[in-house]
């Protein structure tokens, strides 16, 4: 998979969690529909082969504190399904069925999304490869790389000899690629997610995949309620239309509508500025000085872009974000990487579309269980 030069429909390499192509000027061609996940969202309720299912069990009310207010509270009890027992055969977010034999202990990932929730999973420990674009926690760093921005190594990867790899829908990793690992016997699972409810799903599949039911929807129920108490408090500010900047090196690339960013942006308080195209991920001046953005939101201000540096491109002066200061820096990984840290990308992007906003404390995922 290469480089190829941008052009209207390139994807941009948000969906790589990281974004180089801002400093080269080039971003990956999109292979597929931006919205190829949509329609086959992966299933994390896995169908239990030679297996019989453990019933359920209940997770008792528990105390804690509500961020906005700082009061106790109590969340009603939940039923938490117990760990599945292998083999387990689920569905990926292409619609494909995936059957692993037991429980992973060499799990390769190929997305930095997803080497951030397994060690939020508690299953950090077990990853023995991932991509060289990996960066969060710091330990990643240690671990061979087995893919890049060019590709996947797939002999390195069967050298390795994972028991399950965990591949980027959407094109992210090449299609060829999977099939040639699973050619050789390997269990590949793609995701990919579309909007913020699919990121959910996704750390839900994972957790599925690699053993770890309860820990994922531990997780997903704290996110969720983190979400909602954001997106509730990020309500109550004066809506405004927003565009979220991924990159201006050449063409303007920003959210495409049924995106996860667009589904951010409106979380956070935001009417989204979109392409106009689920495809497409670049838009032109002209259509967004009709759109006239309000706010625009930077998210390659971590690659040198400054609101300085927006006031003075030819043609913006006249967008009323421009005019009005409301030029904002975010920090982009956190907003745009489909992972864990969503909770405190939504926090931040809600903060930069209404610097005012009286918002909760995103406070501490709930613990894992030591490995």
């Amino acid at each position: 998979m290469t480089s190829r030069s941008p052009r209207a429909g390139a994807r941009p390499g948000f969906l790589r969690g990281t974004r180089p192509f801002l400093l080269l000027g080039v971003v990956v061609a999109l292979a597929v529909g931006a919205c190829a996940g949509s329609s086959t969202r992966g299933s994390a309720v896995a169908k239990v082969s030679d297996a019989t299912d453990a019933p359920a069990t209940a997770t008792p009310a528990t105390p804690m504190t509500t961020p906005a207010t700082g009061t106790p509270t109590t969340l009603p009890a939940t039923p938490t399904p117990a760990p599945l027992p292998f083999p387990v055969t689920l569905t990926d977010d292409e619609g494909t069925a995936v059957t692993i034999p037991a429980r992973p202990t060499r799990i390769v990932s190929l997305t930095p999304a997803v080497t951030e929730t397994l060690f939020a999973l508690g299953a950090g420990d077990r990853l023995i490869a991932n991509g060289d674009f990996d960066d969060y926690p710091a330990q990643v760093g240690e671990l061979p790389h087995v893919a890049t921005y060019m590709g996947v190594d797939i002999e390195k990867i069967v050298g390795l000899t994972p028991d399950l790899v965990i591949a980027g829908g959407n094109d992210f990793n090449s299609p060829d690629a999977i099939a040639k690992l699973r050619a050789v016997g390997i269990p590949v699972v793609v995701v990919y997610a579309d909007s913020v409810d699919a990121i959910l799903a996704d750390i839900r599949l994972v957790g599925t995949s690699v053993g770890a039911v309860p820990e994922s929807e531990a997780l997903t129920a704290w996110m969720r309620d983190r979400i909602d108490a954001i997106a509730a408090a990020a309500a109550t500010s004066t809506p405004a239309r927003v565009f979220y900047e991924l990159d201006a090196t050449n063409e303007i690339y920003g959210p495409a509508p049924k995106s996860f960013i667009a589904s951010m942006v409106e979380l956070a308080g935001g009417d989204p500025i979109t392409t106009g195209d689920p495809a497409i991920f670049a838009i032109p001046l002209e259509k967004l000085i009709a759109a006239d953005p309000q706010v625009i939101v930077l998210g390659d201000a971590a690659y040198g872009m400054t609101p300085a540096a927006v006031a003075g491109r030819p043609g913006w002066g006249g967008m009323t974000a421009v005019k009005a200061g409301a030029v904002r820096p975010v920090e982009d990984t956190i907003v745009t990487r489909p992972g864990p840290r969503i909770v405190e990308g939504l926090r931040a992007l809600a903060l930069a579309i209404d610097p005012t906003a009286s918002l909760p404390e995103v406070g501490s995922p709930p613990p894992v269980a030591a490995p």
